[in-house]
């Protein structure tokens, strides 16, 4: 076994028993390692600690249940393994930078440290060969475009963390409240109605410490608004990673992954990442959510 599957064996006994004690002699014993050594080799391929690693999955979890009113704050905090309000309010306002009522009350979305699958950073992928990871299917092929694809939507900004990806960072959800202000504005764009949308990262005029995020539905070439802004997406070569979901929540998931294997697969394919990072989204007649992460490449060194 290799021993990236001894620590995946004890994130999928963490993420099943998530409101129970998981104790590092217990997990260590389950990936058949000593303590100590599950411990640093945990932390090296999580990229956290095994405590913040359960302490983030379980305020994860608990987030989604503050969704409904229904629920006391304190039951949650018990159920996820808080020992008391307080308690929890301290963590989930330390990692989210919201307190729990706040965020219960408030439409907003937050980033959220999910459980990952190692695999993504070990097996390589021929092109047009489909990898299934945690039931999500990623498929990655290199894509020509022949013409420039246009769009127009809103423009705005997030904190950008280098190294840190979707699915390995927490707070509110920035590039998230930059979708609804889009879906807000929709009904002015005059877009193709069986078009894209597309979300894509870049770093434009974004002030130091930030990155620009444009979210917008395919257009016409010809079609313009002074209130919104136009991007384009070039002609040239790209690295396409697709998945399918089936749902938004799953997709968000899936994206994060997505930008993780895609990051993995340049670097084994000799590649890295030319400048922006584009998330194109397809419109579907079926309960399956069609998602591509485009990104432009160029050799290393």
């Amino acid at each position: 076994m290799h021993a990236w599957e001894s620590i995946q064996k004890t994130l999928n006994h963490i993420e099943e028993n998530l409101g129970e004690e998981n104790e590092i002699d217990t997990l260590a014993e389950i990936a058949g390692l000593s303590p100590f050594y599950y411990q640093r080799l945990f932390t090296r391929l999580v990229k956290t600690s095994v405590r913040d690693y359960i302490k983030l999955r379980r305020l994860a979890k608990s987030a989604e249940m503050l969704r409904y009113k229904e629920n006391r704050i304190i039951d949650i905090a018990l159920n996820y393994g808080f020992g008391s309000h307080v308690t929890y309010t301290r963590a989930f306002t330390k990692t989210y930078g919201i307190t729990p009522s706040e965020y219960r009350n408030r439409n907003i979305s937050l980033q959220n440290f999910e459980k990952p699958d190692l695999l993504l950073s070990y097996i390589v992928i021929n092109e047009g060969v489909p990898l299934i990871s945690d039931g999500l299917v990623l498929e990655m092929n290199r894509k020509y475009l022949e013409k420039p694809i246009n769009f127009l939507g809103v423009l705005g900004y997030y904190p950008f963390r280098s190294g840190k990806m979707l699915g390995e960072k927490t707070g509110v959800d920035t590039i998230g409240d930059i979708w609804d202000r889009f879906y807000s504005e929709i009904s002015c764009v005059k877009y193709i109605p069986e078009g894209r949308r597309i979300g894509v990262s870049y770093k434009g005029d974004a002030p130091e410490g930030y990155s620009s995020y444009f979210v917008g539905a395919e257009i016409d070439k010809d079609e313009k608004d002074h209130n919104l802004f136009n991007w384009q997406l070039p002609a040239r070569e790209y690295v396409v990673c697709g998945f399918e979901s089936e749902n938004n929540q799953q997709m968000v998931v899936g994206m994060g992954k997505a930008m993780k294997y895609t990051r993995f697969w340049l670097k084994k394919h000799g590649l890295t990442a030319d400048g922006f990072f584009p998330e194109m989204y397809y419109k579907s007649k079926s309960d399956v959510v069609y998602a591509e992460l485009w990104i432009p490449f160029k050799k290393r060194g």
